[in-house]
């Protein structure tokens, strides 16, 4: 079953990623599990970016991102070497959760989707194993961007 990104989307962030040997299986192409790790990297790359979280100190020890859902539809083969570029875009923002989206598309032909998938991330209290609101600073900057 293939499941469509939202067409209204806003691309807030882009990285390139290289293709390593390893991601390949023995198919010779990037395997599956990779793109998940992908998505992962590209996330957490924006949060980064963006200043909402580091995944270092006290507080981000304490509280931060967890993914509750997660799907990719694979649409073209990628083999080693190649570079891709993800695209990282937001949807819908809750009280505690934030929908994110990613598109990947070959450096060497940006208009040949190879991917695209999302996952829904809820910001946790770690110690509590709980749902715990975005903190205020964080659901300013989403609902800013978001808002063009």
């Amino acid at each position: 079953m293939r499941l469509d990104l939202p067409a209204d989307l806003r691309c807030v962030h882009e990285m390139h990623i290289p293709v390593r040997w390893g991601d390949m299986d023995a198919l010779g192409h990037v395997n599956n599990t990779v793109y998940f790790r992908f998505m992962e990297s590209l996330r957490i790359d924006w949060l980064h970016a963006s200043g909402a979280w580091s995944g270092a100190g006290e507080q981000d020890a304490q509280q931060g991102p967890v993914i509750v859902n997660a799907f990719c539809n694979f649409l073209q083969q990628v083999d080693f070497p190649a570079t891709l570029i993800g695209r990282h875009y937001l949807g819908a923002i809750g009280r505690s959760s934030v929908d994110t989206y990613a598109r990947f598309v070959r450096a060497d032909a940006p208009d040949v989707v190879v991917a695209e998938g999302g996952a829904t991330v809820v910001w946790s209290d770690y110690r509590a194993r709980r749902a715990i609101g975005l903190p205020d600073d964080l659901r300013a900057r989403l609902l800013q961007v978001a808002a063009g």
